[in-house]
């Protein structure tokens, strides 16, 4: 059993997967969120639950992450806010958070990232802030000696799981549920192909572990 710290729980794939995990009871979930009513809603529902500022100075983070065995990194400023934020939290505060994951001996490192990050060609327009934060997010994480995976969802949604993905190096456009990355995310904790391995994710025809354990042909 690891202890796993999931950044952004309060988001949508965030708290998808603290309730996933909390329901699997497979390992101990740490539900990490900025704001003290969302901690105590958290831990109203079972869920052990900390406060991090991903805006704060990377010894918080430290503290926050001492004991813990993996990361997963769901965090995101949202569609609402300016560049600023974008910057400040999907680039900054994710470098943030590995550059303590790694000081206090983490070994997991899971991070959401978005379609084709990796290849600037594809990058829409209207988000190319957005691209380029987690285009080098996810290089930094990649520098490091950290246990990564990075998980690339195409458009999110908020229909119903399907329990149905596809995954691959570099995927055609389309979307995926929110409740589906959770799933997929979750996995990635135990499924060895998914170490040290980059990949976009869409909805597709195969059951979510079929598809990761594809990852291990692709090597």
């Amino acid at each position: 059993m690891m202890k796993v710290a999931v950044i952004g729980a309060n988001g949508k794939i965030g708290q998808h997967l603290v309730e996933q995990m909390q329901h699997a009871k497979k390992h101990e979930v740490i539900a990490v969120v900025r704001k003290e009513e969302q901690q105590k809603a958290w831990e109203d529902r079972g869920v052990t639950a900390k406060l991090g500022d991903l805006e704060g100075p990377v010894p918080k983070l430290e503290e926050l992450l001492q004991g813990v065995d993996a990361v997963v990194f769901t965090a995101g400023s949202g569609g609402s806010t300016g560049d600023d934020k974008t910057l400040l939290v999907d680039l900054d505060g994710a470098v943030k958070t590995i550059e303590a994951a790694e000081s206090v001996g983490v070994k997991r490192f899971i991070m959401v990232s978005a379609w084709q990050s990796n290849n600037r060609e594809n990058w829409a327009e209207a988000l190319l802030p957005y691209y380029a934060a987690k285009h080098y997010a996810d290089r930094e994480l990649m520098r490091t000696k950290l246990n990564w995976t990075i998980v690339r969802p195409g458009a999110l949604t908020d229909e119903e799981a399907t329990g149905k993905v596809v995954v691959g190096e570099s995927l055609a456009p389309g979307s995926v549920p929110r409740e589906d990355v959770a799933s997929v995310l979750r996995r990635c904790l135990d499924e060895r192909g998914t170490e040290l391995r980059a990949f976009d994710l869409m909805s597709g025809d195969s059951e979510v572990e079929h598809s990761l354990q594809s990852m291990k042909e692709m090597a």
